[in-house]
């Protein structure tokens, strides 16, 4: 069905600003998880690392303009393909210009660009499994392909017309099987297909724990209107609750981050803090609106020792080189967000109608995101392998990617100072 022309009238003022204020901070998110993923790595692959992040917003904004948006939102019917995949009728944007997105008030470029912000970012998380290893230009290509692929038919079967997974009763407020579960599933299997690092220093620690820092903060002023946002709205209360919870299960969550890494370690660690307010973040994303802000207490809580279990497990077993976890957090967190979600949403959750309907939904959901994710991602890697080169050569990742790969370094070059003469030096020290 067509979209309406853009009147005055349809346009709902408050909403607009909201979701473009909404879609700035989460463009914003994917600077933050620049240096969340720059300030984890070894000093000689920073810039490296910070690059696949900021890279994203180039490759994966354009892909979106050109088909992606259309294959996510395009209504190809609710039966057949269209159950799986939109069509071309929104490809380079068209019909979207000084139109309006149905009937939620919102003009259609609005609502295209605030979901193209949750694409990037999804594509961005997928490096912080391939870093230190992998060619700029190799992850490059297999960028656009999985924001093309893999991320565009997910988010048709979650949030577009006729999706199955939104018809089959799942819920997904935020991006807990978009934008989580496929990029962590899909960077654990890139992972384990690139294979792992050859230069691995993980007693030295990161390299700039205050980049880690800077990095989660902004995450998390961004996930306020990354979940915010979602609402669409401002006047049913939806966005204030998503907001609400979103604070509230991020600081439960990096509070018993601390007590665990206490606990289990002996240090509670700057870097922890971080690292547990995004565990939060994640597990809250499902259900932000629909959880009440007392329970997003025991959202981030049980999503803080759900997501330490789960980077523990996956380093211990050491199978697949997750090398900043995003796994661990993304993957395994976004499964414990729908699962949470079944059982904490205030309508058909587990506490409240004694009911594993929901539950149930949820979990067939995450396991559809899982699968697809894995497969159509090994797809695609073993694919560019036939074709091209992946890993950065040996030499190269010992001494670092940065200074081959960008001609730049994280640190100044040391400079050369012009050496005294010993008579000039015996002057200089007479004038004293």
């Amino acid at each position: 069905m067509a979209n309406p022309a853009l009147t005055e009238d349809a346009v709902n003022t408050g909403a607009v600003a909201w979701v473009l204020t909404s879609a700035a901070l989460v463009f914003l998110m994917t600077a933050g998880l620049g240096f969340f993923y720059g300030g984890l790595v070894r000093d000689t692959n920073v810039i490296n690392t910070m690059m696949m992040s900021v890279a994203s917003m180039a490759i994966v904004c354009l892909t979106w303009v050109v088909f992606g948006f259309s294959w996510a939102f395009g209504d190809n019917g609710s039966t057949g393909f269209g159950m799986f995949v939109g069509n071309f009728d929104y490809s380079l944007w068209t019909n979207l210009d000084m139109k309006m997105w149905g009937d939620s008030g919102l003009p259609g470029l609005c609502f295209a660009a605030f979901q193209m912000t949750f694409a990037i970012i999804a594509s961005a998380i997928i490096s912080g499994s391939l870093v230190e290893r992998m060619r700029f230009s190799a992850y490059s290509i297999m960028l656009a392909l999985w924001s093309l692929l893999i991320y565009a038919p997910l988010c048709h079967w979650v949030w577009g017309p006729g999706g199955w997974i939104a018809e089959f009763g799942a819920l997904d407020f935020a991006g807990g099987t978009v934008v989580h579960i496929s990029s962590g599933v899909s960077g654990l299997v890139a992972g384990a297909i690139v294979g792992p690092r050859r230069h691995v220093e993980k007693e030295l620690g990161p390299a700039n724990a205050p980049f880690v820092i800077l990095g989660g903060s902004l995450l998390w002023f961004g996930w306020l209107g990354f979940n915010g946002g979602s609402a669409l709205s401002v006047s049913d209360g939806v966005a204030a609750r998503a907001v609400a919870t979103t604070f509230v299960a991020a600081a439960s969550s990096m509070l018993t981050w601390l007590m665990l890494e206490r606990l289990l370690k002996g240090k509670s660690t700057s870097v922890g803090a971080s690292v547990g307010a995004v565990a939060g973040l994640v597990c809250i994303t499902p259900g932000a609106g629909f959880v009440t802000p007392g329970w997003s207490i025991a959202i981030g809580a049980l999503g803080a020792v759900w997501c330490y279990a789960s980077v523990e497990v996956v380093n211990k077993v050491n199978l697949v080189d997750d090398t900043l976890d995003a796994f661990g957090l993304h993957g395994m967190g976004g499964i414990g967000g729908a699962i949470l979600t079944g059982i904490f949403a205030l309508d058909g959750g587990l506490i409240y109608t004694g009911s594993f309907e929901l539950l149930g939904k949820q979990i067939v959901g995450a396991l559809a995101g899982v699968a697809f994710s894995a497969i159509g991602t090994a797809i695609i890697v073993v694919a560019l392998r036939l074709v091209m080169k992946l890993r950065i050569p040996e030499e190269q990742e010992v001494e670092g990617v940065d200074q081959h790969t960008h001609g730049e370094t994280y640190h100044s070059p040391v400079k050369k100072y012009p050496q005294m003469k010993e008579s000039e030096s015996t002057e200089a020290s007479d004038t004293v």
